[in-house]
């Protein structure tokens, strides 16, 4: 059962997230021929102070 990890600054919207757990899990079933149904997705929302970006935080950034 392949198993995706994916980090992103939060702020994406519910539509975007859903956009990525779709094509990661179609990239899966193309890539190993997975089925469908095994694939799991699971979208880490990280805080913006949480991520370093070159040793300041996203937040700082403004990001």
């Amino acid at each position: 059962m392949p198993f995706a990890q994916i980090y992103m600054i939060e702020g994406r919207t519910e539509e975007q997230k859903r956009a990525v757990i779709e094509k990661v899990t179609a990239a899966l079933v193309e890539a190993v021929g997975a089925p469908k149904e095994n694939v799991r997705v699971w979208v880490h929302d990280v805080p913006k102070e949480n991520w370093g970006i070159a040793g300041v935080s996203a937040k700082s950034l403004g990001r």
